[in-house]
């Protein structure tokens, strides 16, 4: 999954790490509890050892690629953008 990700995706997140890092030039391991099952976020970078820099609605944190995966845009079908059938 990894492979298919690139900055500016947007991710969303499907499984929690033991502790998070945060992406800060010194970086410090808070809880998991710090971000939640299902928040998406943005990549901002690829770090060293299949890490991602994301942007999170609380911080921005480095995950490995395991924890994400890509969000799909969604195609707007032509009921939801207003138009009449």
């Amino acid at each position: 999954m990894a492979d298919e990700l690139t900055t500016g995706d947007r991710v969303r997140l499907i499984a929690l790490p033991a502790y998070v890092k945060t992406a800060e030039p010194m970086p410090m391991l808070r809880p998991p509890t710090v971000l939640s099952l299902g928040e998406e976020g943005v990549i901002l970078g690829r770090q060293p050892g299949n890490e991602w820099s994301i942007r999170f609605k609380k911080g921005a944190y480095l995950l490995q690629g395991d924890y994400v995966e890509r969000i799909d845009a969604e195609p707007v079908d032509s009921y939801s953008a207003g138009e009449s059938p």
